[in-house]
């Protein structure tokens, strides 16, 4: 995955309760970030496309997988870019794509991808994603597979 195809980064800096003995970054702590850049992805989604059922009123969004690849360690004090990017939306789902780079020297240590599903408040079932969300995305990933039927 080619950074140029990310739209979205978050800055991450590796404290010291997120490291073993070794001083490394436990591996479920990406987790973590990803969580955080995937919340601040659709945030930012929300506000800068006025989006409003998908993430407020009668609907929300939850992981239904969630997957890393570890490339290399990260250890205390590395700071790290998270790039988030929306690589397809379905019917009642999307897909997500992380990579992380460590800033210093700009390689590739990590990377994922996750499926959330839209969900009805009130059933707790999944629910149609609204069009104004494949518009939203639309008009900043180039790339993203629009696979509803």
């Amino acid at each position: 995955m080619e950074k140029s195809k990310f739209s979205h980064k978050i800055v991450e800096v590796v404290k010291f309760h997120e490291v073993d003995m070794l001083g490394v970054c436990n591996n479920s702590v990406y987790f973590t970030y990803f969580e955080d850049a995937r919340i601040k992805y659709l945030h930012d989604l929300k506000f800068k496309r006025s989006l409003s059922e998908i993430l407020d009123g009668n609907s929300f969004v939850i992981m239904a997988h969630n997957e890393c690849d570890y490339l290399e360690p990260s250890v205390l004090h590395d700071e790290l870019n998270v790039y988030t990017r929306i690589d397809f939306i379905k019917n009642t789902s999307f897909g997500l794509r992380h990579i992380v780079e460590n800033i210093k020297t700009g390689r590739i240590i990590a990377k994922g991808s996750g499926v959330m599903v839209h969900i009805d408040r009130h059933s707790k079932k999944p629910m149609p994603i609204p069009e104004e969300f494949y518009d939203a995305v639309k008009s900043i990933e180039s790339e993203v597979k629009i696979l509803k039927v």
